[in-house]
């Protein structure tokens, strides 16, 4: 195999060139120099550049061998190119995320010396409401700098050989599994030289399986299943360990010896259903807590494969459950982590807000190479298939999300929702049956639809958080998987790009294009002219962001089961220099809202109803206190103090009993007069038990 990375030589396109650079003897001295992998914009003299690029690499090779064939392989184009090889065309391909081959063979016997040119594209969204590129969040999302262009070769180029028999796809899929036995299901498709018979022998584990067949010359699509008994059962962090089994595939031809072809990989054997968003892994129940993950960094050709891992242990310590990447689809190295120390995923495709009618049958091919791509990670619990497809044409900054203008649309028919989305949920539902699969994400119950997961920004986008609970009990349906809520809050890292000595003057203009900041929701909830310092401002903005999030994430999680399936909080960690809804910084300097996360979410809370904002004399409260447990085991002598005090007086209640595993409990109600002359309240809750288990919160007023 050869790797084709390395400085490339680059220059934006113009009619003229496209015409020439493709013939060896082009003479591209003068062009700049590009790193593949790579974005462009990384590299001196492209920071700007849109587009598109053409792209030259000489390179040498020994001609194949006889009944060897050779193999272009691009791992991953941002977001359309058209492929050169010594002046002769070899293809076009389209789709950022999955990798493309061409076969070589003929081209490389020629000559030693040969020159690849590639024309990159990545064209930005002239309609925001009607876009093309399926790139997500990459290329239109309120928490990524909009100015940015992710196009590039941003993932390997290779030369790769094999024998007369190339499997060109492979799938992986654990159908089934059980303590008993589990059922990993095939599907490949083998491109022949010529026709004959083959052997095709698969180890799963210490399983060997292999069969013989007749092929065809040209593609053959071959489908089989495997049984293995008395499975290591693969689970997320909370409910077990994390074994992985090696898969191998490869394919014989005639009676060979060696492989003409063979290809790797590691899974899990593991089994996830879903009903009404209630999840459960092999048959055990489990409430998710997650949070929602954009782009580990914006440039993603440049994050390291230990930034993936390091996100993974991070969110793993903070109690959770569930990443949910964002509209787009990563690296290899996160799932790999994910896959390891047990984090489910929730995978979006690549689809946020609207796009053009044009794009249905490429993004349903696309669903299908997401499938082929990421199908035996054992980690990746759903697929969803499109976040939020309403028209939105709005941009980092701009906080009018116009909840009322969202709603109609969610509920009378569009292309986008009823159209685009059914063909890629049906795309997923025909590639992968081991997955439940989410149409989209974020749309309302009606009188004629369901609905799916809610995005509830209470305290945000529309009122406040207070107002969540009595939400969620008038309508239930949208208390089923909240996956999305939050509030904005500046980061705690080096942030000498907002300008902080101009306070109060800070280019809000600027923030609000670049790093994502909502003036106008600041102005509602934290409002910067009450603050006399920037950095008042900044603490001010993360304890309301914390207090925010604790609140929310023990309202849900009060309801489990009943009916809340689970929640992802938005969002986790920031890609870029931003001022948004994540608990992590774009440098991983955690906000306050990180350690509000991390206690909300640990395995045993006690919580009690909200004070009210204000009280006075003679109000007469009564306060519901519970005890949730996501324990696999009960929680034997629980003991729970509930303290009221207020300035000159307080009050206190007990009791004592078990809680039963993975179960909410009232532990009894807290009555209370207010006495006269009494403005203000707090409430102090300690859990003590005799197997060890403690928890304590707290609330105030106001």
């Amino acid at each position: 195999m050869a790797d084709l990375g390395g400085g490339w030589r680059a220059i934006e396109a113009d009619e003229a060139l496209r015409r020439a650079y493709p013939e060896p003897d082009f003479d591209d001295s003068s062009w700049g120099t590009v790193e593949v992998p790579g974005h462009w914009r990384t590299s001196p003299g492209f920071e700007s550049a849109d587009g598109p690029l053409l792209y030259r690499r000489r390179f040498e090779t020994t001609a194949p061998a006889d009944q060897r064939r050779s193999w272009l392989v691009l791992d991953g184009v941002f977001y359309q190119s058209d492929v050169w090889l010594d002046g002769s065309y070899v293809g076009d391909t389209e789709g950022y995320f999955f990798p493309h081959a061409y076969e070589v063979t003929e081209a490389l016997s020629q000559r030693a010396e040969h020159v690849l040119g590639i024309e990159v594209s990545c064209s930005r969204p002239r309609d925001l409401k009607a876009k093309r590129n399926i790139t997500g969040v990459f290329q239109h999302s309120d928490f990524l700098d909009p100015d940015w262009n992710p196009g590039g070769i941003w993932r390997e180029v290779r030369i790769e050989e094999t024998g007369p028999v190339r499997i060109s796809r492979l799938r992986v899929l654990c159908a089934e599994a059980t303590a008993e036995r589990a059922l990993v299901s095939f599907r490949a498709v083998l491109d022949a030289a010529e026709a004959g018979t083959v052997r095709l022998r698969t180890v799963v584990g210490g399983v060997d399986h292999e069969l013989e067949l007749p092929v065809a010359a040209g593609e053959n699509r071959v489908s089989w299943k495997i049984g293995v008994e008395q499975p290591p059962l693969w689970w997320p962090w909370s409910l077990g360990g994390q074994p992985l089994v090696d898969v191998s595939v490869a394919v014989f031809v005639g009676e060979d010896e060696a492989p003409s072809h063979e290809r790797s990989l590691r899974t899990g054997l593991r089994q996830v259903r879903m009903h009404d968003f209630v999840f459960t892994v092999n048959g055990e129940r489990l409430f998710l807590k997650g949070s929602a993950q954009g782009p580990t960094r914006m440039e993603l050709a440049l994050a390291e494969p230990a930034d993936f891992e390091r996100d993974i242990l991070v969110a793993r310590d903070a109690g959770l459950d569930l990443l949910r990447l964002e509209a787009h689809i990563s690296r290899p190295e996160l799932y790999d982590a994910a896959d390891r120390f047990g984090m489910l995923v929730w995978q979006d495709f690549p689809l946020q807000w609207a796009y053009a009618r044009g794009i249905r049958k490429q993004a349903a091919r696309q669903a299908r190479e997401a499938v082929d791509l990421l199908g035996h990670h054992p980690s990746i619990a759903v697929w969803c298939g499109h976040n939020e497809p309403v028209p939105v044409d709005t941009e980092p900054g701009d906080g009018d999300r116009s909840i009322l203008k969202r709603a109609v649309w969610q509920q009378l028919p569009t292309w986008n929702r009823t159209l685009l989305d059914s063909s890629v949920r049906r795309a997923f539902e025909r590639s992968d049956d081991s997955r439940p699969v989410v149409a989209h994400s974020g749309v309302m119950p009606g009188p004629v639809r369901g609905g799916t997961d809610a995005h509830l920004y209470f305290g945000w986008f529309m009122g406040s958080y207070r107002e969540l609970p009595a939400f969620m009990a008038a309508w239930p349906r949208m208390a089923r998987f909240v996956s999305e809520f939050g509030a904005q809050a500046v980061p705690s890292g080096a942030v000498d790009w907002m300008g902080p000595e101009s306070w109060p003057d800070l280019d809000w203009e600027r923030l609000g294009h670049t790093h994502a900041l909502q003036k106008d929701r600041f102005d509602v909830y934290v409002p910067p002219a009450d603050y006399a310092s920037f950095e008042e401002w900044r603490d001010a903005t993360q304890r309301y962001q914390a207090e925010l999030i604790r609140r929310c994430v023990e309202s849900v999680r009060r309801l489990k089961y009943r009916p809340t399936g689970g929640f992802c909080q938005f969002s986790f960690a920031d890609g870029w220099r931003g001022v948004t809804w994540s608990v992590l910084g774009h440098d991983r300097t955690p906000k306050m809202g990180y350690d509000a996360l991390a206690a909300a979410c640990a395995p045993v809370i006690v919580v009690a109803d909200q004070l009210p904002e204000s009280v006075s004399g003679g109000e007469t409260l009564a306060i519901d206190v519970h005890v949730v447990s996501d324990l696999r085991v009960p929680v034997v002598g629980g003991r729970v103090e509930a303290r009221l005090s207020w300035p000159g007086g307080s009050h206190t209640w007990s009791w004592q009993g078990d809680v039963g595993a993975d179960s909410v409990v009232l532990v009894g109600t807290i009555a209370f007069v207010v006495p006269d002359g009494v403005s203000g309240l707090a409430l102090d809750l300690e859990l003590n038990a005799d197997d060890g288990v403690k928890a304590t919160n707290r609330y105030t007023t106001g």
